[in-house]
């Protein structure tokens, strides 16, 4: 389920605890979590309605101006099927963010780290490319990812997974467009530039 950042941000400060989704059967179900930039998201209960059904505060808690915004919002839907209405909460930081953000590694971490990296690229199907992705991370941080992934000749998805990879490591942190190295992975990468000097 994908976020407009105004809804995160809102979805971070409290002010937001439902969404309204237009689908032929439901997306997501309760229970369910989601990562996102500002944390995890939990959602509480995923439930259809009718038009009738949406009330004011409804249009207020989805960051809407009113009931009529939030209506007219959901009718220009291009999708085929019912409104639903999603409540959620922030459920806490992505473990992953706590992990890009600790950049106070000992030298047995960043040997470990290094290990790991190593163990990648040893069961790739291709070429080691950890290293080259982390270093073009850190060279152009907010490139998009097409545009990155052209850089190496690559396509963009099979790129994005790789990132991903990197990301679960703690070493690459995603932005608005595009990635950064995280504090993690740039003490990664300090590290690694000292063993070759």
């Amino acid at each position: 389920m994908l976020f407009r950042r105004e809804v995160l941000e809102g979805i971070a400060g409290g002010r937001i605890d439902r969404v309204f989704r237009v689908w032929a059967e439901p997306r997501v179900r309760a229970g369910s979590t989601q990562r996102t930039w500002v944390g995890i998201i939990v959602i509480d209960s995923v439930t259809a309605v009718t038009p009738e059904e949406i009330t004011e505060e409804d249009a207020l808690r989805s960051g809407f101006h009113g009931r009529a915004a939030l209506l007219t919002a959901l009718s220009k839907s291009t999708k085929e099927g019912g409104y639903h209405r999603v409540m959620l909460h922030l459920g806490g930081p992505d473990p992953r963010s706590v992990l890009a953000g600790n950049a106070d590694l000992t030298d047995q971490e960043l040997a470990g780290l290094k290990a790991a990296l190593d163990s990648i690229d040893t069961r790739s199907r291709r070429a080691p490319w950890t290293r080259e992705v982390l270093r073009l991370i850190e060279e152009h941080p907010g490139l998009r990812a097409l545009d990155l992934a052209e850089h190496l000749d690559r396509d963009k998805l099979p790129f994005k997974a790789d990132v991903r990879r990197l990301k679960a490591l703690g070493l690459t942190e995603s932005l608005e467009t595009g990635y950064r190295l995280s504090p993690r992975g740039k003490a990664l990468m300090a590290y690694l530039r000292s063993l070759t000097e």
